[in-house]
């Protein structure tokens, strides 16, 4: 009798696994690489939002890339997991030598790969048809934070609702969300422009505090981005926490 797969080769197969579902998935595709992509172009072309006195693109695209995050991290793996879970997938899961703790890092490692060609994608479009180039002030380290602890935040979001509401519950959560950050988050319009209290609202969300992260990172906009991160990191390992002790494999 053979024995199990170490937990780090199992979660990088599941991870594998995990991508091949995400590419066959048309729905996916759409709202995690078509929607960002449609929203940068259409809203740095017609110039209608108040983005502030520099290109519309320098607001725009860290607005786009934290969308994206929040497409993929929130949007694609809440729903995907809550319907795995009610169709039984995650039950046979449970049985298998991969804990339950490997496959949300499973599912967190594979929405990164995605969300890393995102990022590719969206930057390369906003720099060669919009001619955005970075700022002076430009951080990888900020950006590479930044993209971790965003997606911490909202895969754990995403799997908190995964794991402890019905799918069709999950499925309307995820995209009120979804239109709630776009509104909310800073991305499409600045959180200044936004009435008192929603502003403050605004202020305290994952939303918000990525796509400053992500303007400052690349010399975009100045901010705290120490701040920013930090909102981004309490988010993520509360998220996380009330995920994982609570999920439910079926």
């Amino acid at each position: 009798m053979s024995a199990p797969a170490p937990l780090l080769q199992a979660t990088l197969a599941q991870v594998g696994t995990e991508l091949r579902l995400t590419a066959r998935r048309g729905e996916n595709v759409l709202v995690t690489i078509i929607i960002p992509v449609v929203v940068l172009l259409f809203f740095a072309s017609v110039s209608v939002l108040p983005t502030g006195d520099g290109a519309p693109v320098d607001f725009l695209l860290p607005g786009a890339l934290a969308l994206a995050v929040i497409a993929t991290s929130l949007v694609n793996l809440g729903i995907a997991t809550a319907y795995e879970r009610n169709y039984g997938v995650l039950k046979r899961l449970g049985g298998s030598p991969l804990t339950r703790g490997g496959l949300l890092t499973a599912k967190m490692g594979a929405v990164l790969v995605v969300e890393i060609a995102q990022v590719v994608l969206l930057v390369a479009i906003a720099a060669l048809v919009l001619d955005w180039r970075p700022g002076a002030g430009a951080s990888p380290a900020i950006l590479v934070a930044a993209l971790l602890l965003g997606t911490l935040a909202f895969a754990g979001l995403g799997l908190l609702m995964a794991g402890a509401l019905r799918a069709e519950a999950t499925l309307a959560l995820a995209n009120g969300l979804f239109i709630a950050f776009l509104l909310l988050g800073g991305i499409v319009l600045p959180v200044s422009h936004l009435p008192g209290p929603l502003a403050d609202l605004a202020a305290v969300l994952p939303a918000a505090a990525l796509a400053d992260a992500f303007r400052v990172a690349l010399g975009s906009g100045v901010g705290d981005a120490a701040l920013s991160l930090l909102i981004l990191a309490v988010w993520g390992g509360v998220s996380v926490v009330l995920a994982v002790r609570p999920f439910r494999w079926e």
